[in-house]
């Protein structure tokens, strides 16, 4: 019998680095999703979904809060949501929600690396106060490494941005660390033969940052997330509060490491590159360093900088990353099947998304950077709910920042003031478009790909036209989707094109001008 509660569930899945079109229900014509499309099969799949920004940490922050990097100031990776922002998990611990975090939270840095300055002090007069703002007291180390260095499992301190319950998945590959390391080293002895480098298990591939990792399927980082998110479920009993439980896998992000049967499930060979280097009419400056670059074998920045890759290496990353992919959706599945074991099911609205995208190959491209593609700022998104579980797909514009404010809507809550997103609910089943336009940001944390400067980059993004505008740059971006759909003629200098280009300007403008934060309301008047 199942058990309703008064108040709907809520199960949120996000990957890592996956974009829109690799899922068997997207239409991928290899990859293998069976529960991810089933999960389909009885909600909404978005066609045209977009990130705030096509980076990990500020996209996962606007997905925390419902508003744009810009207003809740966890502009680009390596800084942090600041403590006494609210998030949307707040608002439905607040109404007595039962909020669990496991996997990859992400909201603050996971390294233990210094702050990286770029400022320049070119006299000898000294620099007493550094930044604009006076440091927060707030710790900000939760999600570092020196907090799970003993045997002991880190008590982590709540509530942590909304949730009370939190099973810490920080890192990638095969050396996550947070609470799965602690688990991980207790759980095998040989630990550290496991995960040192040098005995990586014999393979074929040749592409940058593949590693065929000798950590089983059953302890790899995928696996113990899914394990959790059971354990969770299993210890609620009937009387139990709802609760909204997110479960964030940190794959498919490189490095491109599958373990175990998902190694070899995919064969380089079983995957083409519809956009090759030169699909590209005439690419960007960015497109032409990353290029030159490549030709010199002159390697990048860091293990997260896009790069220009060979057709055979996309092959391969295609390969390894399709195995990860279905890694992830295997353990979907047995979350779900646990879902519905302990009578949930009914009374539980799943979703699930991604923090951003990759080029996968696109135009020879990989990984994410300043140029916002497609293939980086598209995502997939799922929402299946109880109260219509027929299969529906939508065409309609919608982004990250959407879905706090959705999720409350349909928990009956209000959102709090300062919230950019708006609730996607009518527009579930078609019936009526939700936005005219997008708004997406990408703010680089040093100087790469031939910027000066960190790039500060701006898109708008409507049916019909995508337009961006590169900070301090004498060139833009501006394609016509409606005749160019993967984006590979830039009419930003066609003679052509300047009359929309001034249109979408104005656009782009008045979406800038709307980043003020209206929060906290005035209370009196001047």
């Amino acid at each position: 019998m199942s058990k309703i509660n008064k108040k709907t569930n809520f199960l949120v899945f996000m990957t890592d680095q996956h974009r829109a079109d690799w899922l068997g229900c997207a239409g991928h014509p290899v990859v293998k999703t069976p529960n991810l499309d089933a999960l389909a099969a009885t909600g909404t799949l978005f066609s045209d979904f977009h990130v705030a920004s096509p980076v990990c940490m500020p996209n996962r922050a606007s997905l925390m809060t419902g508003r744009m990097p810009s207003m809740h100031g966890l502009r680009y990776n390596g800084c942090a949501l600041p403590a006494n922002a609210n998030t949307f998990v707040d608002v439905l611990a607040a109404a007595g929600y039962d909020t669990a975090a496991i996997g990859k939270s992400h909201l603050q840095p996971f390294l233990d690396v210094p702050p990286h300055r770029t400022a320049k002090n070119e006299d000898d007069r000294p620099q007493l106060i550094a930044e604009a703002w006076k440091p927060e007291t707030a710790d900000y180390y939760a999600e570092q490494p020196v907090r799970y260095s003993g045997t002991d499992s880190y008590d982590f301190p709540t509530p942590y941005y909304g949730f009370n319950h939190i099973q810490m998945v920080t890192g990638h590959g095969d050396q996550c660390g947070g609470h799965y390391q602690q688990w991980f080293r207790l759980e095998c002895s040989d630990w550290k033969t496991l995960t040192n480098p040098g005995n990586e298990l014999p393979h074929s591939y040749t592409c940058p940052q593949a590693y065929r990792t000798p950590i089983p399927e059953a302890l790899y980082p995928t696996t113990w997330i899914a394990d959790r998110a059971i354990d969770f479920l299993r210890s609620r009993d009937a009387n139990a509060a709802p609760f909204f439980s997110f479960v964030s896998f940190p794959d498919p992000h490189h490095p491109f490491n599958p373990p175990g049967k998902y190694w070899d499930m995919y064969s380089p060979d079983d995957f083409e590159l519809p956009l090759p280097a030169e699909a590209h009419v005439n690419p960007t400056p960015t497109m032409q360093y990353v290029t030159a670059a490549y030709e010199k074998a002159a390697g990048t920045v860091t293990p997260q900088t896009m790069f220009r890759a060979s057709p055979r290496h996309c092959q391969e990353i295609m390969a390894l990353t399709a195995g990860m992919v279905t890694m992830i959706d295997d353990q979907i599945g047995r979350v779900i099947a646990a879902l519905k074991a302990n009578g949930e099911y009914e009374n539980t609205v799943i979703i699930f998304t991604s923090d951003h995208g990759d080029y996968m190959g696109d135009f020879g491209l990989m990984l994410k950077g300043a140029l916002p593609f497609q293939s980086i700022t598209r995502v997939p998104m799922i929402w299946s709910d109880p109260a219509a579980r027929t299969a529906q797909r939508t065409d309609t514009l919608a982004s990250t920042i959407d879905i706090p404010a959705t999720i409350l809507d349909r928990a009956g809550l209000l959102p709090y003031n300062g919230m950019q997103g708006e609730s996607f609910l009518k527009s579930l089943a078609g019936e009526q478009s939700h936005r005219d336009e997008l708004f997406i940001e990408y703010n680089d944390g040093l100087p790469r790909l031939g910027f000066s400067v960190p790039a500060r980059v701006r898109a708008l993004r409507t049916k019909d036209y995508r337009f961006t505008f590169y900070q301090d740059q004498d060139w833009g971006e501006l394609y016509d989707l409606k005749r160019d759909p993967n984006e590979t003629h830039n009419r930003w200098d066609d003679a052509d094109y300047q009359a929309i280009k001034a249109e979408l300007s104005l656009r782009l403008i008045n979406q800038m001008t709307q980043q003020m934060d209206t929060s906290p309301l005035a209370e009196r008047l001047a």
